[in-house]
């Protein structure tokens, strides 16, 4: 209006305005000067950040929701949200003494605030400590009651290893929120998928295979070789147990001479953890000194040094059961 009166009668102060708005503003000198997006130099100082002035810092958190028997287990106030016994029990000494008087001088002072500082400190830890208690659950598992929510889709199984890996992590709890450590976990899993499936995808390569179309007949026809095999081990080892040999003579049937031995005498060096080769070589010194000395002739051959007392009265009662050799020689 001002302007307006100033110009004359001749334009009203609408009139005024939208003449400064077109040439001023949106003209030649407001876009060189006006800028299109006008910064907010305002820095918001009370942001849930955990910032000096963050009010998370002390907002309260909500009362757990358990029964009066169990608060009464954990010392538990939920009113306050408050323990009987917090973190830090006598914090509370570093300030509970401190006065202010008039004839302070500025170290009693500087040294007040510290104290002071330190106990705002300390409630701090206590906070942080609650919050990863309330994040993770921890009081429902230690009353062994874990509750879940029921809006949430289920989870995918865990598997053992990952069970004794998130125990090994633990002491990320406090350096991470609940989602953060289940999203770490969730991204490793899915880490081992893609490294599962890059490797199958490398094997198709090497195999010839470039099409996915291809990656089935290729998976059929392993299928039936690794079947074919399968099949073909179970009739061995069935074999095998027909033949006495499956599981008892394991540790010897792969060795020389144990195709020259009979049943009896594979159960023998089974039992004994002698091999085949020694065996033959032990039984044929006993029977050569046996016949020698049938024969009257006296015997001068000496027996393995592998092959102690016990080993050696075994064979011998062996050989004399079997009829090699008679009582007596024994």
């Amino acid at each position: 209006e001002d302007m307006a009166a100033h110009v004359g009668a001749s334009r009203t102060p609408q009139e005024v305005m939208e003449h400064y708005v077109s040439m001023y503003i949106h003209g030649n000198l407001g876009k060189a000067c006006i800028p299109d997006i006008i910064p907010n130099r305002v820095t918001d100082h009370t942001c849930p950040s955990g910032g000096p002035l963050s009010p998370s810092l002390t907002m309260p958190l909500p009362p757990l929701d358990i029964s009066v028997a169990e608060q009464q287990q954990l010392g538990y106030m939920p009113l306050r949200d408050d323990y009987e016994i917090e973190y830090d029990q006598d914090a509370e000494t570093l300030i509970s003494g401190l006065s202010v008087n008039y004839d302070d001088d500025d170290v009693e002072i500087e040294l007040k605030r510290a104290h002071v500082d330190m106990y705002v400190r300390k409630l701090k830890e206590r906070q942080r400590r609650k919050n990863i208690a309330r994040d993770y659950n921890l009081v429902p598992a230690f009353l062994g009651k874990e509750r879940r929510d029921k809006e949430k889709p289920l989870k995918r199984k865990i598997t053992k290893e990952e069970k004794e890996l998130r125990l090994k992590l633990r002491s990320l709890y406090q350096f991470m929120s609940c989602k953060e450590f289940d999203d770490f976990f969730e991204n490793l899993h899915k880490e081992k998928i893609l490294r599962t499936k890059i490797r199958e995808l490398q094997r198709y390569r090497r195999n010839g295979i470039t099409k996915m179309e291809e990656s089935a007949e290729y998976e059929a026809a392993r299928h039936k070789r690794e079947k074919r095999k399968e099949n073909k081990n179970i009739s061995t080892s069935k074999r095998g147990k027909e033949d006495g040999k499956d599981g008892e003579f394991a540790t010897i049937e792969n060795l020389p001479g144990f195709e020259l031995l009979s049943d009896r005498e594979k159960v023998l060096c089974s039992s004994i953890n002698l091999s085949p080769a020694r065996y033959v070589t032990v039984k044929t010194i006993i029977i050569k000194d046996h016949l020698q000395k049938r024969q009257g002739i006296p015997s001068k051959s000496r027996l393995p040094s592998y092959l102690d007392k016990v080993l050696k009265k075994r064979i011998l009662n062996f050989l004399t059961e079997s009829g090699w050799i008679s009582r007596d020689a024994s």
